[in-house]
């Protein structure tokens, strides 16, 4: 029984801790000013973040961030999205975060 309760006690912190990081992400990106154009589950300028997890695989996760750098076009319609001033590390944190809105 003492098993099944640490067991059930180290899911509960893996949970809390994604949860915990989750929030984190989203305010980075409305610090980066993502959200001005992204929301996560409607369209506003551009495609929802869950439309954008739908779409894509964790093993887009590098050619996502490429795109949050230096923006792109033609994939969600014809408004481009411009680049953004983010580093590596939070392009990567953004896109880990955007994939797990699946």
């Amino acid at each position: 029984m003492k098993a099944i309760y640490i067991a059930m006690m180290a899911v509960a912190g893996v949970v809390m801790t994604g949860q915990a990081q989750a929030a984190d992400e989203s305010a980075l990106a409305k610090q980066k000013g993502c959200l001005a154009c992204h929301v996560v589950d409607k369209k506003l300028v551009g495609p929802s973040y869950k439309d954008v997890a739908a779409k894509y695989k964790a093993t887009d996760a590098a050619q996502l961030a490429e795109k949050i750098k230096k923006g792109g076009s033609g994939v969600w319609g014809a408004v481009p999205m411009t680049p953004n001033n983010v580093t590596d590390d939070e392009a990567k944190r953004l896109v880990t975060w955007i994939l797990s809105l699946k």
